[in-house]
């Protein structure tokens, strides 16, 4: 791990930080806990800048039906080490009241798995919903936490996961990983200490149910081979007609890096 590269990192984004929430007058960022390592490494970035301006680090632990056990504690003892303000909300059964209204009459023609992720781009939304309608309330933001690896995969739920502000939206997988280590190592104590190591050794899940994993999704053994083949084939054109999982995902995810899709002027009064 380079040590003085994450030095210099950790204190450029809480530099940003410091300036965007002052210069936007905030009163409050808002987070969602999800115990993934994602949201653990933004809550312990923030931190320290909103003790400092004296703003609240809103932390809220937001399961739907399919969370596991060790997901909801992860996301319980980062939120209760980090915010100011956390809560465990358990949107299950307003979760089931919105698909009986939701939900056509006609079955889809579709497999279980596209039903998995239908129902939980479902849970992400309504994730969300909830985070936004809290920063409204309280004059904030709600803070991003996706990172380059998941961007350049498609890997979030549009208009239900990101946030507002990304502070490691630029990082890749490997590189969150490291980030977090380095603030174990080099800064944490306590609680704090112990909760970021957790999410750090635990299985990398999306909560929504749809696999047992997150690497099961994209079809690798590791985010270290996930980051490779990205860098390996990123700007090169050619190299995207492989039929590697990771790199197939990259190309049918493209709706969402360009979203929302819009004509141009020119196509609009084409002659």
């Amino acid at each position: 791990m380079e040590l003085n590269k994450y030095e210099k990192a950790v204190a450029n984004i809480r530099r940003e930080l410091e300036s965007y929430i002052s210069g936007h007058n905030l009163k409050s960022l808002v987070i969602g806990e999800s115990g993934g390592i994602d949201s653990a490494l933004c809550s312990a970035l923030a931190a320290p800048v909103c003790a400092k301006l004296g703003v609240k680090l809103i932390g809220r632990s937001i399961t739907i039906e399919t969370n596991k056990q060790d997901e909801i504690d992860r996301g319980k003892a980062i939120g209760e080490a980090f915010c100011t303000d956390f809560k465990e909300i358990d949107l299950t059964s307003l979760y089931k009241v919105t698909l009986e209204d939701v939900e056509e009459a006609e079955p889809a023609d579709e497999s279980d798995r596209e039903k998995r992720v239908r129902l939980g781009n479902i849970k992400a939304r309504m994730r969300m919903v909830y985070l936004y309608n809290l920063a409204q309330k309280f004059r904030g933001i709600v803070l991003s936490t996706d990172n380059y690896t998941e961007f350049l995969l498609g890997f979030w739920t549009l208009h239900g996961d990101v946030g507002d502000y990304g502070m490691i939206q630029q990082l890749w997988k490997t590189e969150v990983y490291e980030l977090s280590q380095y603030l174990v190592d080099n800064e944490l104590q306590g609680d704090g200490k112990a909760a970021l190591q957790s999410c750090i050794d635990a299985v990398p899940t999306d909560g929504l149910g749809i696999t047992s994993s997150d690497l099961e999704q994209l079809g690798a053994s590791s985010y270290f081979e996930v980051d490779e083949t990205l860098k390996k084939n990123e700007g090169n054109p050619d190299n995207f007609k492989s039929k590697n999982p990771v790199i197939q995902r990259h190309v049918r995810s493209e709706y969402k890096r360009n979203h929302p899709f819009n004509l141009t002027r020119d196509e609009v009064f084409a002659n």
